[in-house]
């Protein structure tokens, strides 16, 4: 049977980029991710893992640019992989400008710079090595463009014990002003769980739930500081369930390139298998007035945040740029 809230690199491939999602998607709404691979796929690898979704060949060399028409979409773009970054764009005034963004070696080396760009915006992205994410939300409302540097970009560490994560808030409402999008990358180091306890966000009921759809883009590598063969196949497993709202069963294992849609019920966990690290980007909105994460737990797990209070927070985190740094 297909799970067609549950997407294998390359399955949503289109128009030069390696993932789009949007409404094209059968009952899928209010949020829109890209994701592409430009220029020298090969001057990506690392330490830590695969450079680029299996989709692709690291000796492939893509297009060193790529256009993102305009839309009625505000988007904001981060780095994925790569040094640099040159973003020229179009208002829908007719105004222009360009930014460049600062990239990072790889999601598991920190923040990297990032981007927003309101409604109506067209761009051209070009780099000489580099895979980025554009996230994507409907909107007619407009804010000015906005550039958050890596060194800004609020880094939260969650969680303890094996429930401890690292979370960038680039595109919460502790980050960039957005009109709906609510975006973070979260980094959940091997043997750890995430997304956790179950929870969900599909009713509106003010100040405790909001409604909203989310989009889960997966990479996968082997755990810092640790070798591995070459034969080594970096994993995680990821799951959601039905609630009232609707029905979904998703029981995946989510490798790079990996993408997993929540338009309703219970997800998580997250769970990264000892060995190997995993990393998601979330990109959420809905179709609520006001721009807010609220979050019902599954009754029958909640209780187990309560455990975190008694646990040390693991050590291996955070991850920044530096494999040996730890930073707090």
């Amino acid at each position: 049977m297909v799970n067609e809230w549950f997407h294998p690199a390359g399955s949503l491939a289109r128009e030069g980029f390696d993932s789009v999602v949007d409404a094209r998607i059968d009952g899928w709404a209010h949020t829109g991710f890209r994701s592409v691979t430009l220029g020298d796929a090969s001057a990506l690898a690392t330490s830590t893992g695969p450079s680029t979704p299996p989709t692709a060949s690291a000796s492939d060399t893509s297009p060193t640019s790529v256009e993102l028409p305009a839309l009625p979409v505000e988007r904001v773009l981060v780095p994925l992989a790569g040094e640099s970054f040159t973003v020229t764009f179009t208002l829908s005034d007719g105004s222009t400008g360009t930014q460049n963004l600062t990239g990072r070696a790889s999601v598991f080396h920190g923040p990297a710079d990032c981007l927003y760009l309101p409604t109506g915006t067209s761009a051209t992205v070009s780099s000489p090595a580099g895979r980025i994410a554009v996230a994507e939300a409907p909107t007619t409302e407009s804010r000015p463009v906005q550039f958050l540097p890596a060194a800004d970009v609020p880094v939260e560490l969650r969680g303890s014990g094996i429930s401890s994560r690292q979370v960038h808030n680039f595109a919460t409402p502790a980050g960039l002003d957005c009109v709906k999008i609510i975006a973070c990358e979260v980094i959940t180091p091997g043997g750890n769980w995430s997304s956790y306890p179950p929870h969900k966000h599909d009713e509106a009921i003010p100040g405790s739930e909001s409604r909203l759809e989310e989009i889960y883009y997966f990479e996968t590598a082997v755990s810092r500081g640790s070798q591995a063969p070459e034969a080594a196949d970096p994993f995680s497993l990821f799951s959601a369930y039905s609630s009232a709202a609707g029905e979904i069963t998703t029981s995946a294992t989510v490798r790079t390139g990996d993408i997993a849609l929540v338009p309703f019920g219970y997800h998580g966990p997250l769970a990264a298998a000892p060995g190997y690290d995993n990393y998601y980007l979330n990109v959420m909105a809905g179709p609520d007035e006001e721009r807010v994460w609220l979050i019902s737990d599954d009754p029958a797990h909640g209780w187990v945040r309560e455990e975190w209070e008694n646990l040390e927070f693991d050590s291996r985190l955070p991850y920044t740029a530096s494999e040996t740094s730890k930073e707090k």
